[in-house]
């Protein structure tokens, strides 16, 4: 019985010892088949040459226009409007006469006091010359007693004449002394002086107010704004018209004290309208030299030629102010540049064969989608372009076995109907 069951077993075998033997096969089998190494990684890239050419830094801000000059003329005194010269739009120039105020009343105060005037010079000139002849008439009567005086003096002396005669003599020569200090005095004449100057200064000031009833331009320009009509009353505290000279405009804006540092007085500047093709060069013609106490920024000027009057004051345009030129620099495209979180910037760049090579460098000026090298990278380097961040994504193990596969860029498309 025992032998005939030891055969039974012997025949059946161990299933459990079978499974793990397979088991042990299978995982020999799955080692055996894996690859050695991985592929190395394939990245499709767009490269550029760095190339040596000019780049300008570029301060670019929003900005409103103003004329060159603006008058706003208003009247110095308020009377209603007698005519009108010229209209919206009149071109005029300086000193021309655009209106006219109703002037009656000053003609009759100017010929009033005008009638003034002439009577307080007819009074001086002939306070004048009775003073004139007072004095002359003293004087001579003042030289005749001192002769007189002198004479009794040496005939005393002689013994011809008394004491008293010398006496009655001395005493007449000090009255005539008397009346010719007076008589000096008197031609002084202050007083018709005074009323003279008092005279011709309401003629002045009557003679002023009737000029202002004229209405000159003080620039030249075209009118821009006329809002009364002929009658209506002028106000002395209101424009009564308007004029610009639009021949040149001035764009002002704020920008930072940073940007405002890089900029001079003389400076390369453009406008740009929105809307227009054209750009409207310019330069800085002001760099504030205090700082808006509101919003801390510095007030700048572009003056520009506004050719045909295309540019209208008011209008909001955008400035590109050229702030600093290097006229050979190497220059990538700033999309090209990658920027590390501590501030640090590389590029990518392709040796001979392809491969590439992470590459440290110093950024200088930056202009639009252009990029200025000034350390890392020289002339005729190839630097990648499009798929820069996909090699920043990889150690530098991987780097060194990625292929590099170059993409033309394909030039902009252009919609066809």
């Amino acid at each position: 019985m025992r032998e005939a069951t030891g055969r039974s077993i012997r025949k059946r075998g161990c299933p459990f010892l079978g499974t793990v033997a397979m088991f042990a096969g299978l995982v020999l089998s799955g080692c055996s088949s894996r690859p050695e190494s991985e592929p190395a990684p394939v990245v499709t890239v767009e490269v550029a040459v760095a190339d040596r050419q000019p780049i300008e830094r570029v301060v670019s801000a929003d900005a409103i226009l103003y004329p060159r000059e603006q008058a706003a003329i208003v009247p110095k005194i308020s009377a209603p409007v007698k005519r009108f010269y010229v209209d919206r739009g009149s071109r005029v120039h300086r000193g021309q006469l655009l209106a006219e105020l109703e002037d009656k009343d000053l003609v009759g105060t100017v010929t009033e006091n005008q009638g003034g005037y002439q009577q307080a010079e007819a009074a001086y000139q002939t306070a004048t010359q009775k003073a004139a002849q007072d004095l002359l008439l003293a004087k001579q009567q003042l030289d005749a007693q001192q002769k007189i005086y002198d004479s009794r003096q040496a005939l005393y002396q002689q013994g011809a004449v008394s004491a008293k005669e010398v006496t009655d003599s001395r005493i007449a020569l000090t009255q005539a002394q008397g009346q010719y200090d007076a008589a000096r005095k008197m031609f002084d004449l202050k007083s018709a002086e005074g009323q003279l100057t008092a005279a011709q200064g309401k003629k002045a000031s009557a003679t002023a107010q009737l000029s202002y009833a004229r209405i000159v331009s003080p620039i030249s320009g075209v009118v821009t704004d006329r809002p009364l009509f002929q009658g209506e009353t002028a106000s002395s505290t209101t424009p009564l018209l308007t004029v610009m000279d639009l021949s040149q405009v001035i764009a002002r804006t704020h920008i930072s004290q940073e940007e405002a540092a890089t900029l001079n007085v003389g400076d390369k500047a453009a406008i740009v309208v929105p809307g227009e093709s054209d750009e409207f060069p310019g330069k800085v013609t002001l760099v504030s030299p205090a700082l808006d106490p509101n919003s801390t920024t510095l007030e700048i000027w572009v003056q520009a030629a506004n050719r045909k009057e295309r540019l209208k004051p008011g209008t909001s345009v955008r400035l590109e102010i050229v702030s600093k030129r290097v006229p050979d620099a190497i220059v990538i495209p700033a999309a090209a540049l990658l920027t590390a979180p501590d501030g640090a910037t590389s590029v990518f760049t392709l040796d001979s064969s392809s491969k590439p090579h992470r590459q440290s460098v110093k950024v200088g000026i930056r202009n639009g989608d252009q990029a200025q090298i000034t350390e890392g990278v020289k002339e005729g380097d190839r630097v990648v372009v499009a798929g820069a961040f996909d090699l920043d994504k990889e150690d530098e193990n991987i780097l060194a076995k990625t292929k590099i596969q170059i993409e033309t860029p394909k030039p902009p498309s252009s919609d066809k109907e």
